[in-house]
C-alpha cells in the first residue's frame, strides 16, 4: 500500500492572504478568480520549479511547462501530486476540474484532458499563483 504524504497546511487570516497576495493575487487564490488570458505567462524560460505564490510549495517543473497557446501559463504534470489537488467546479454553468495547492488550499486554476504526451493533460493555470525559481546549480 502506498504511504500518504503529510503534508503541513499553511494557515492565514483573510487579512494576511490579502497583504501577501496583492489585490488580483487575492482575488484569484482565495476567491477563486481568474486574470485574464496573456497577462502573466512571462516567466523565463530556464530550468527551475513554479512555487506556490501563497505558501511557496513546489508545484511545477519547468521541464513540464508548455505553450498551450490560450495565454495561461501550461503544465502537463505537477511536480509532486499530493502538493496539488482537485474537485469539481460547477460555476459559469459547466463542470470542470479545478486545482489547488494542497497545502495553502490556494486556487491554482483548471485541469483539463487535451494537453500533450505524456499525460495528455493540460494544468491552466493562473500566473498570478506561482513564483518561479530557477534551478541552481
Amino acid at each position: 500500500m502506498a504511504e500518504s504524504t503529510e503534508i503541513e497546511k499553511v494557515e492565514k487570516s483573510d487579512e494576511e492572504w490579502r497583504a501577501q497576495l496583492g489585490d488580483m493575487g487575492y482575488k484569484v487564490m482565495r476567491k477563486h478568480g481568474t486574470e485574464r488570458a496573456f497577462t502573466h505567462d512571462d516567466f523565463p524560460k530556464e530550468p527551475g520549479v513554479f512555487v506556490c505564490a501563497g505558501c511557496a510549495a513546489p508545484l511545477f517543473d519547468s521541464e513540464t511547462k508548455f505553450d498551450s497557446g490560450t495565454g495561461w501559463p501550461s503544465f502537463y504534470a505537477p511536480k509532486d501530486g499530493d502538493l496539488v489537488g482537485e474537485r469539481v467546479d460547477r460555476s459559469l454553468f459547466m463542470k470542470r476540474t479545478e486545482v489547488h495547492c494542497n497545502r495553502c488550499e490556494g486556487h491554482l486554476g483548471h485541469v483539463f484532458p487535451d494537453g500533450p504526451r505524456p499525460t495528455g493533460l493540460r494544468y491552466c493555470i493562473n500566473g498570478v499563483a506561482l513564483e518561479f525559481k530557477p534551478e541552481t546549480g
